[in-house]
């Protein structure tokens, strides 16, 4: 299952220390212009190596089109894209290759196909979301342009730490992309001491999407929110998913959840803009929590592939807290999916047109 999407179907391929990733963009809309370097600026945010905080792999992550696009314009076949890997050093991971370590998917993948490529984690590696980003500068590029669609995100926790402000201005000016740049010293310090120490920590990114008409999803199978929520769920080192209010609508009243209604617009937005899985025209709100790295030098108890107790030591460049990098793979599946919904709903009902009244997102 290296597929997802239904109209727009996204397959990627390849392997973290490969000759190459790269993913294939089938049902995507004739007429989009596309140039190799529209996909820079994103996969520039996503690529590591560019602060102390990240690991230290530096890949070019140059796009090339090998098809679906004609004179600078996609032409509705498949589009394929491709990124040569140029920074990998398997012989980091030579030490491990008969090892399981924890918190991994070494284990996991050997009971599953009986090989496995040890290589940076292969096909687990968070190295395949290179593709998926690529994949939504084409959504997020189509989105803009048809619906006045804007995916963005930040970074809204670090271990303990939250942000004490938020400006939008400032998460692109920052390598945590974090909304409060008053902030941005003391995280400096965090990460430093966690780097120090051997030890990683998790994180919390928040992704939202202005702009998104009413009645985008479906009603029983394939909601707006399912479809997220899996989609997020299908990013590497994700442990939880919140649309809207989340969790604290546990401790909500119905009075103060439900999200009422005026005139001039709803009251507030605890459902995260989708009501019955179908979009309200209000703020899709999403937030996915990251598990801490586990590939650390700090010692751990394990087993070889001959079920042999063994000490795990990860050698390599990791990232410490792979949070920092997943702002723009959060913000590509939102956009992918929402694409996606959106050539469904036209597809089924094009032909409702505008129904009144179409209330605004907010009072």
């Amino acid at each position: 299952m290296n597929t997802f999407g239904q109209l727009l179907r996204v397959t990627t391929f390849g392997e973290s220390h490969g000759p190459a990733i790269g993913c294939v963009v089938d049902g995507c809309p004739p007429g989009i212009a596309l140039a190799p370097e529209d996909f820079a600026h994103d996969l520039a945010r996503r690529a590591s190596g560019k602060s102390r905080h990240t690991s230290a792999r530096h890949e070019a992550d140059a796009v090339e089109i090998l098809s679906g696009v004609y004179q600078g314009r996609s032409t509705g076949t498949p589009i394929a894209l491709l990124v040569r890997n140029v920074d990998a050093r398997s012989k980091d991971y030579a030490r491990i290759a008969e090892q399981f370590r924890p918190g991994h998917a070494d284990y996991t993948y050997w009971h599953k196909y009986g090989i496995r490529d040890p290589r940076g984690g292969g096909r687990s590696s968070a190295r395949e979301t290179t593709m998926r980003v690529a994949a939504a500068v084409i959504a997020k590029k189509w989105l803009a342009q048809r619906h006045g669609v804007r995916v963005r995100g930040h970074l809204a926790q670090i271990g303990e730490v939250l942000p004490r402000g938020h400006d939008w201005d400032a998460v692109e000016a920052n390598p945590f992309f974090w909304p409060d740049a008053a902030q941005v010293p003391e995280l400096e310090n965090y990460m430093d001491a966690l780097r120090k120490s051997g030890d990683s920590v998790g994180a919390r990114v928040a992704v939202v999407a202005d702009g998104v008409p009413p009645g985008w999803g479906e009603p029983v199978y394939g909601k707006l929110d399912a479809e997220i929520a899996a989609a997020m769920m299908s990013i590497n080192a994700v442990k939880g998913v919140e649309i809207g209010a989340g969790f604290a609508s546990v401790v909500q009243r119905g009075s103060a959840h439900r999200d009422q209604a005026t005139p001039e617009g709803f009251l507030s937005n605890h459902a995260g803009g989708i009501l019955g899985g179908i979009s309200s025209g209000q703020q899709v709100v999403v937030s996915v929590a990251f598990k801490p790295t586990s590939s650390l030098r700090l010692p751990a108890r394990g087993v070889d592939v001959h079920g042999a107790a063994v000490e795990v030591v990860t050698t390599g460049r990791h990232d410490p807290c792979v949070g920092l990098r997943a702002v723009p793979i959060c913000e590509a599946m939102l956009a992918l999916v929402l694409m996606d919904q959106a050539l469904r709903h036209r597809a089924q009902c094009g032909d409702v047109g505008a129904v009144a009244p179409r209330l605004p997102p907010q009072a």
